[in-house]
């Protein structure tokens, strides 16, 4: 028997489910990827002397923030489950990240504890609100239709990665001389404001369907958290399909979560790209990726999960051997092409496999361990890559290192049954 939401959604809250990926877009695009990352490394911390250090600092800092992530998404996971407050999780997360986003205005030259801080506390609340928001996937369509509405939320999402990026392009442009800095920092007050207004029909429509399961006070109330948390640890023995999966996803999302995280300062670096390329270049990417995302959303109804994984892990492999001895800045946007469809369809196809894989009512917790799998990785993929471009002096090393990451994530990942997966979450 094929599992049925618990009842149907209405296209305005399926369509208010993609809003939040529109809305989330603007964060991992201009503060992850192309503006703030790269301001940091150039700015913030410039003034750091050991070459490669600025660098090094940006991923330490990243990955300690992933930690935290790491940590506390399967309480708020089981807690959610438990009090049925998925929704209210979702907004609060959301707050955190728009205001800590607004904040970074006030980071300056050599502000560099400063400028880790806010921006940990952005990243925190965006993660947070990733997870809690794509938990939902579940109770809003079949798993027979999971793919293509996970894959209309990530295609949507980076069409507001592009408008995102419109908009702060007059505020980037001007690059990083100290006249245009203000104007610079503003784009990361226009990346709040945008994520929180897209956010509104979310926050408006989205329902939440869970009914608490248990209304007891304080203490107690945690210690069922904590009994929960053993009880879906232990029962992840019994499906040893999403257990592989898990194994799997940490290792392949480990690298990909690094590639995007160093993509921009790599092309800034490496590449001499300036902040007005480096716009024009993930103008180019969002489009693929978005027809990646939508794509394979169709073809992962179609053939299946585990399949369409497997051939964007193949690609990435092929993508970080060509990035690691790329030349030109054409060959880069070449690249960059078929790396945004491979990232699309990879981010789209592996929210729909463990939404095929999750019992119904216990959403929460699942993508909470699902977080805890991601977030473990994205703390020790920075970390290599920070530290192989301190100690080979070359980013080139340090990206050719992703391979290792992408071809044992494969090997696991061939094991993974998804029908056998399947049949396991609705029992």
């Amino acid at each position: 028997m094929n599992r049925a939401p618990s009842f149907p959604a209405s296209r305005r809250e399926l369509w208010a489910w993609c809003c939040y990926d529109f809305a989330n877009s603007s964060f991992s695009t201009l503060i992850i990827t192309v503006a703030y990352s790269v301001y940091f490394v150039q700015v913030v911390a410039a003034d750091v002397s050991l070459p490669g250090m600025a660098e090094r600092l940006w991923f330490w800092g990243y990955a300690a923030s992933m930690l935290v992530v790491a940590l506390v998404s399967p309480v708020l996971g089981a807690l959610a489950d438990i009090r049925g407050i998925k929704r209210r999780v979702l907004i609060v997360s959301t707050l955190l990240c728009v205001t800590s986003t607004a904040l970074l205005w006030f980071v300056a030259r050599g502000d560099v504890i400063l400028g880790l801080v806010i921006f940990g506390l952005a990243n925190i609340g965006f993660d947070l609100g990733f997870v809690f928001c794509s938990a939902f996937l579940v109770e809003l369509v079949s798993p027979q239709q999971m793919g293509r509405l996970s894959g209309y939320g990530w295609g949507f999402g980076y069409v507001g990665g592009l408008l995102s990026l419109a908009l702060a392009y007059p505020f980037i442009v001007g690059g990083f001389a100290d006249a245009n800095l203000a104007s610079y920092r503003l784009s990361f007050v226009v990346t709040a404001l945008f994520f929180l207004i897209a956010a509104l029909p979310t926050f408006l429509f989205l329902q939440e369907r869970a009914q608490p399961r248990v209304m007891v006070p304080g203490l107690a109330l945690w210690r069922e958290v904590t009994r929960q948390l053993r009880h879906t640890a232990r029962s992840l023995a019994a499906y040893r399909d999403l257990r592989r999966y898990f194994v799997a996803y940490l290792l392949y999302s480990d690298a990909i979560n690094t590639v995007i995280v160093a993509s921009g300062i790599f092309a800034n670096k490496v590449l001499d790209f300036t902040p007005s390329d480096l716009i024009i270049y993930f103008l180019v990417t969002q489009i693929t990726a978005g027809l990646g995302s939508v794509g394979f959303g169709f073809i992962a109804d179609r053939i299946g999960a585990t399949r369409s994984i497997t051939i964007t892990l193949l690609l990435w492999i092929g993508l970080v051997v060509g990035a690691a001895a790329v030349q030109t800045q054409a060959q880069f946007y070449l690249l960059g092409l078929v790396a945004g469809a491979a990232l699309g369809a990879n981010q789209s196809v592996s929210r729909t496999l463990l939404g095929r894989f999750t019992p119904l009512g216990r959403q929460g917790e699942f993508f909470g361990f699902f977080s805890v799998a991601g977030k473990f990785a994205a703390i020790l993929g920075p970390i290599v890559y920070g530290e192989v471009t301190v100690w080979t002096g070359s980013q080139r090393w340090a990206v050719l290192s992703m391979a290792v990451f992408f071809l044992v994530g494969l090997a696991v990942f061939l094991g993974v049954d998804e029908r056998r997966g399947m049949a396991a979450a609705q029992e």
